[in-house]
C-alpha cells in the first residue's frame, strides 16, 4: 500500500478554485498548494484575486494563475474554464467556492422574506448552482482524462436543514431563501454528477457550518450554544476536508457530503 504521505501528494496535479479571493477560497488554495498542486484562482474581483495569487505564490516557483470571471455569464465562465485548463495544461481538481452569501450586497437579497426579490433569487441560483453545472460540463473532458478527476462543491448545513431564525433576532443579519435553496440543489447536483461522471471523475461536497466573520455577539453566543463543539468554524477547519477530497486519500469516495459543522446537524 502507498503511504498516507503518498496518497496525499498532489504534485503535478492541476487545480482550479472559484471564489479564490474569498475566505474559503483561501483555505482551499492553501491546502492545494501545500500538497503540491499547480493552481488557478478565479474570482469576480480581478484586483483581489491577483493579490491572493501573489500572496499564495510567495516562495513558490510556480505562482498561481489569477483570472477574473463573472459566473453570472455562461459564455464567460466556459471561456475562463477552457483558458485555465489550457494554461495549467490539464485539470485534475475543481473546487467551487464562489457564492452569494448572507453578506452579499445586492438589492432584494439580505432582506426580510417579504422583501426578497426574484432578481436576487435568480442571480444567486445562477452563481451558486447553475455555474457549478456549467463549469463541470465545460471541464468534464479534462477532468476525466486526467486520471485523478475530483470535483468539490462547497455546500452548507442550510442545504440540509432549515434555519433557526431565532439566531438572528435583534441583529441586522438576514437569511435569504435562495441561499439554502441553491445549496440544497448543489448537494443534489453532487449526487447526480457522481454517478453520471463515474468512474473517471469523483464528485463530492463539503458543507460548512457557520464560519466566524465577526458576526454580532448576540448571534455568536446563540450559535455557539447550539453547536456541540461550542464554537463557530474558522477557515482552517476546512483545509483538511479539501485535502482529503482532492487527493487519493479519498480515491474510493464519491457522491458524499462532508459536514464540517462542529456537530450542528447531529442534533
Amino acid at each position: 500500500m502507498r503511504s498516507l504521505q503518498q496518497l496525499a501528494d498532489l504534485s503535478g496535479r492541476k487545480a482550479l478554485v472559484t471564489g479564490g479571493a474569498g475566505h474559503i477560497g483561501l483555505a482551499a488554495g492553501e491546502a492545494l498548494i501545500e500538497m503540491g498542486a499547480d493552481l488557478a484562482l478565479l474570482d469576480l474581483d480581478e484586483h483581489a484575486v491577483l493579490k491572493r495569487a501573489a500572496e499564495l505564490g510567495q516562495n513558490l516557483d510556480n505562482t498561481p494563475l489569477a483570472m477574473a470571471c463573472d459566473l453570472h455569464d455562461e459564455a464567460s465562465t466556459r471561456k475562463v474554464i477552457a483558458e485555465a485548463t489550457e494554461q495549467l495544461r490539464g485539470l485534475d481538481i475543481l473546487v467551487h467556492c464562489a457564492a452569494y452569501v448572507g453578506t452579499t450586497q445586492a438589492q432584494g437579497w439580505a432582506a426580510p422574506f417579504e422583501e426578497q426579490s426574484v432578481e436576487a433569487w435568480d442571480n444567486a441560483l445562477r452563481v451558486n448552482l447553475t455555474s457549478a453545472f456549467v463549469m463541470v460540463q465545460e471541464g468534464s473532458d479534462a477532468l476525466a482524462s486526467s486520471g485523478h478527476g475530483s470535483v468539490i462543491f462547497l455546500g452548507s448545513i442550510y442545504g440540509m436543514v432549515g434555519p433557526d431564525m431565532g439566531l438572528y433576532e435583534g441583529t441586522k443579519m438576514a437569511h435569504p431563501a435562495a441561499y439554502p435553496a441553491s445549496k440544497g440543489g448543489l448537494l443534489q447536483l453532487t449526487r447526480y454528477l457522481s454517478t453520471v461522471l463515474a468512474p473517471r471523475v469523483r464528485v463530492n461536497a463539503i458543507s460548512p457550518g457557520g464560519v466566524w466573520r465577526s458576526q454580532p455577539e448576540k448571534f455568536h453566543e446563540r450559535y455557539k450554544a447550539r453547536a456541540p463543539l461550542g464554537r463557530m468554524a474558522v477557515e482552517e477547519d476546512l483545509k483538511g476536508a479539501v485535502a482529503y477530497l482532492a487527493s487519493d486519500l479519498s480515491s474510493y469516495v464519491t457522491g458524499q457530503n462532508i459536514c464540517v459543522d462542529g456537530g450542528w446537524t447531529a442534533w
